[in-house]
């Protein structure tokens, strides 16, 4: 067992001195990870075909940097991180009211300290370096606990971090959860976790101890509302972007990837023809052979999606694919009609390429449906109908809404990706991720040259009426009161 001790006294001795919290060595840091994204983009290629058996296509999908699933999105997030890291780390000034005359106040962002992250295993270098931008954009010291259940992934990100940034300051620690439970036993300043709701719990728990601030970022069951589509293009460019959301990432196995569709009961045989064309068009029909989708990442995750098939009343459902290959542990895209809501498959987090398909009356019935479940890290919907997408912005709640596409809000900066409710809580990427492992402090200047004297005892009706006048901001009515003219 790695000696932690030794490592978290060198990081507390990092922070301490200062110079995390120096612009100059946050830049350094962010210019050694681009450095790092740059010449080993080979490398992590080779890993997370390795590990996931993802084509090089997925891991950079070279036709835009923006829709990238994991080195592109990292270089676009360091490269914002050194663009904006001086406007972010700069004081700024805060209003106060003029009872406060003369005084200025300013919020003064600095790191928290010595921050934990935990990755997942479905994005090794996405979900670890994302969150780690953020963290030493901030000025902490990091220790990031990669995922076990992507090996190669987590050596190299163990070897070439260590390699390219100040390994004083920012550490790689690998293990199984047996290091990751003994590394919830130490007091961290945050922790960032990435994963399931179970662990999360267990995240949680080690937290209280020291009141630990944290941010989980978790998933659910995302549902994609799909409406009635009269145009051809409409159609073809919503399946397509439907099926990429789902088995395109990851194969499934994606916190924000699709989990099931909800659509009328009438445009149901429409939509399953829709899928099934597209479904072959993209993933080819033997979609292992074309490598066009990823492995499962392990047997027991193979096994559990078996067994979510090999659920006799599930089993019925099936209207598309079904093949599974154990020794490759690959599983093709499948898609089921109406399974029954009681049945695992709709009750759990499917992460997986396993479609299925509910069917009802209306599709403004998607919005009951979908509150009377956790709420999801994300909510999909394909439709062009503007009153069904104001209902469902103010009638439901989810991490995000994306309308008419899927999985594309990870990628802005702009926008602050995490969930609500039983899919997380807290929010990064972009100038959020530098919040994330941000504390804002307050700094109040306070002159000596003036007083208000009603402010302090003895009391009295006429510093009480000063008070509330004061605290109201009615100046005028303040003067009379000071003047004797207003009891």
């Amino acid at each position: 067992m790695r000696h932690l001790e030794t490592d978290l006294e060198e990081l507390r001795e990092s922070y301490t001195s200062g110079k995390t919290k120096e612009a100059s060595w946050r830049k350094s840091q962010l210019n050694a990870l681009l450095t790092l994204l740059k010449e080993k983009e080979k490398d992590i290629f080779n890993a997370l075909e390795q590990d996931l058996g993802k084509h090089y296509a997925e891991a950079y999908r070279d036709e835009s940097k923006y829709f990238d699933d994991e080195v592109g999105t990292l270089t676009k997030s360091v490269n914002l991180a050194l663009s904006s890291l001086k406007d972010w780390m700069s004081i700024k000034t805060a209003k106060l009211p003029l009872p406060a005359f003369p005084s200025t106040a300013k919020v003064f962002p600095e790191p928290f300290g010595v921050v934990l992250i935990f990755s997942s295993w479905n994005f090794p270098f996405g979900l670890s370096l994302e969150p780690l931008i953020g963290a030493v954009a901030a000025g902490n010291a990091v220790v990031l606990k990669p995922s076990e259940l992507a090996p190669a992934s987590s050596s190299l990100l163990a070897t070439t971090i260590s390699t390219y940034l100040d390994k004083k300051a920012v550490k790689v620690i690998e293990g199984g959860p047996a290091v990751g439970e003994q590394l919830l036993g130490y007091k961290w300043d945050k922790i960032f976790f990435t994963g399931s709701s179970r662990v999360a719990r267990i995240v949680m728990t080690a937290a209280v101890k020291h009141l630990t601030p944290v941010t989980l970022e978790l998933g659910g069951k995302c549902p994609a509302i799909f409406d009635s589509f009269s145009s051809s293009w409409d159609k073809g460019t919503a399946i397509k972007r439907l099926l990429g959301g789902k088995f395109g990432t990851c194969s499934g196995q994606a916190c924000i990837g699709i989990d099931y569709i909800l659509v009328e009961e009438g445009y149901a045989p429409t939509l399953v023809e829709l899928l099934k064309n597209m479904t072959v068009k993209m993933f080819g029909e033997n979609p292992r052979e074309t490598k066009s989708m990823a492995s499962i990442i392990n047997k027991q995750h193979f096994s559990r999606l078996k067994n979510l098939l090999d659920d006799p009343s599930v089993k019925s459902c099936i209207v598309h694919g079904g093949g599974m290959d154990e020794h490759n542990l690959f599983i093709e895209p499948t898609i089921l009609m109406n399974p029954p809501l009681e049945a695992s498959i709709m009750t759990d987090e499917i992460f997986g390429p396993l479609l299925p398909i509910i069917t009802l009356k209306k599709i403004e019935d998607s919005i009951g449906f979908i509150n009377s479940r956790p709420k999801p890290l994300a909510i999909y919907a394909f439709t062009r109908n503007e009153t069904l997408q104001k209902r469902i912005v103010s009638e439901t709640s989810s991490g995000s809404v994306n309308f008419n596409d899927a999985v594309i809000q990870y990628a802005a900066d702009t926008v602050p990706f995490g969930g609500v409710g039983e899919s997380g809580f807290g929010r990064y990427h972009g100038k959020f991720s530098f919040d994330a492992f941000t504390h804002e402090k307050g700094i109040v200047y306070r002159s000596m040259i003036t007083e208000f004297w009603f402010r302090f005892p003895p009391w009295d009706d006429n510093k009480l009426a000063l008070t509330k006048k004061a605290y109201s901001f009615d100046y005028f009515g303040f003067l009379l009161v000071l003047l004797g003219l207003k009891k």
